[in-house]
């Protein structure tokens, strides 16, 4: 009895050293995950593919994407906002979701991106693509421009959906030039991508991963750059002008970034850890060198506070723009 009381006691004295020694596992000490808050193929899902990839050896645990798609990208970040704050679930969130859809779904948005994901760093910045069916006769931005003030609302603008950045770069550069264009919204670039192949509309503003495809082959023809300066890391867009050239005083200059976050309350040394490791793959050659003839160019912010603060200001941004636009979700 007494050897056996003794053998008790013994294991019961070793537990409590045994708790502190397990939940100090050094993070991260599992696999993660990143959710891609959109559907698989598109330009979001290939950046989340690629980071993934060159996360696994550099956390030395296996990344997987998650795809969770639905309203506007906001289902998935909800999914990640309510996750465990642990450091294992990240999203891969777009300007639309992080700054411009409270905006847009104005009575539905099911979250604060700001208050209810932490910011961790930007992977990749892009802008958008002005093309328009190759049979169309315009060849340059200001052909398109006084076409479509001689004859007002006879020319259509596809977009991936209202209140998108396709959507908002137009409305922005129908105000700055005066033009009248039609907006057609469908449901995803991938549609209006189609109709404008078979020429039902007339031109569309989208990122440049997926038209670059159809530029290259003939089919689309490049006619300005959403961004206010021309973009050199994709060879066959090196002449096209951005706005700054175009329309001087409209300030219009943009941007489609995705960046890395977690949910807020996620212990701070497990966000550094996290922001230290996407930084290191984004500065990498090798993603760099896969991003680029995509249409897109690796980003990092210098400490997760940073991307805290522009997105602070790509708040008041986008918010403007969609005010301006008359958009809503709801």
């Amino acid at each position: 009895m007494t050897i056996r009381r003794r053998t008790l006691l013994g294991a019961a004295a070793a537990t409590p050293l045994a708790i502190p020694a397990f939940a100090q596992a050094p993070f991260p000490s599992r696999p993660l995950r990143i959710v891609v808050p959109f559907a698989p193929g598109g330009a979001v899902d290939i950046t989340g593919r690629l980071l993934a990839d060159r996360l696994q050896p550099v956390l030395g645990q296996n990344v997987v994407v998650e795809n969770r798609g639905g309203a506007g990208g906001n289902l998935g970040a909800d999914a990640v906002a309510k996750a465990d704050k642990d450091g294992y679930t990240l999203l891969l969130g777009s300007v639309s979701i992080m700054a411009a859809n409270k905006y847009l779904f104005r009575k539905s948005m099911p979250l604060d991106p700001q208050a209810d994901l932490a910011p961790v760093s930007r992977v990749t910045t892009g802008t958008v693509l002005l093309v328009v069916n190759a049979q169309r006769p315009w060849r340059t931005f200001a052909d398109l421009v006084a076409a479509a003030k001689k004859d007002p609302g006879k020319y259509t603008m596809g977009s991936s959906g209202t209140g998108t950045i396709s959507h908002l770069t137009m409305s922005s550069v129908n105000r700055a030039s005066g033009m009248e264009i039609t907006h057609v919204p469908y449901r995803g670039g991938g549609p209006a991508i189609s109709d404008l192949l078979a020429g039902n509309i007339d031109m569309m503003f989208d990122v440049i991963p997926a038209l670059m495809p159809h530029v290259r082959e003939g089919r689309f023809r490049a006619l300005a750059v959403g961004s206010a300066d021309r973009i050199s890391y994709v060879p066959e867009l090196k002449d096209v002008p951005g706005m700054k050239e175009l329309l001087p005083n409209a300030g219009i200059d943009m941007q489609s970034w995705y960046a890395i976050n977690v949910p807020t309350g996620t212990p701070q040394p497990v966000v550094d850890k996290l922001h230290s490791a996407v930084v290191q793959v984004t500065k990498s050659e090798d993603f760099k060198s896969r991003l680029e003839p995509l249409g897109f160019t690796p980003i990092w912010d210098e400490t997760p506070a940073a991307y805290g603060e522009y997105l602070k200001q790509q708040d008041a941004l986008w918010k403007r723009l969609v005010e301006q636009s008359g958009a809503t979700l709801d």
